[in-house]
């Protein structure tokens, strides 16, 4: 299963004080690249970060390796950063997406690769996957490539995938 790599990072962060793309942990670790470390360290590859508030000030916080997507519509809500990167996405091989928001610092790689288990032996290009967290749906999210088109038409305002996610799979299990 070849599974790419998608970290949301467009917002502006207006409830956090400022764009989400642009903080770091104490120790100095961006939030973009922790993120894109937990998904290349769980097998993701390419993974692409989309950027939009404070894009080009945020490009120093992306790591080597990583592919910027830049979102020009970001202002209109997270269902445009979603699909920006299931745009760039859909120009890999990959069988399916596992989709990230940057604001979860405390991800780390055993945890997206736990989100990858969940895919199990299904045909991954139709597979979706969410893990439960602390009895709630978690992140990442896994979106099999023959998602992603029904999925982006879906789409809107400052939603991501939940409601596509709760109409279309089964019950979510813990990894």
């Amino acid at each position: 299963m070849t599974v790419a790599g998608l970290v949301l990072a467009a917002g502006a962060g207006t409830r956090a004080g400022g764009p989400k793309a642009l903080r770091s942990e104490p120790d100095g670790r961006s939030w973009v690249a922790i993120a894109v470390s937990a998904l290349a360290g769980a097998g993701c590859s390419p993974v692409f970060v989309v950027l939009g508030a404070a894009a080009e000030e945020a490009l120093s916080f992306v790591p080597d390796g990583a592919v910027v997507v830049v979102n020009p519509d970001w202002s209109e809500g997270l269902s445009t950063s979603v699909r920006a990167g299931l745009r760039a996405c859909a120009d890999t091989g990959a069988d399916g997406v596992l989709i990230t928001l940057v604001d979860l610092p405390w991800m780390t790689a055993a945890q997206a690769a736990d989100s990858l288990a969940l895919v199990g032996e299904e045909n991954p290009r139709a597979a979706l996957a969410r893990p439960t967290i602390d009895g709630g749906p978690g992140h990442p999210v896994y979106v099999g490539r023959d998602h992603w088109e029904p999925l982006a038409a879906t789409l809107s305002g400052d939603e991501g995938a939940g409601a596509y996610l709760r109409s279309h799979s089964r019950p979510p299990r813990h990894p």
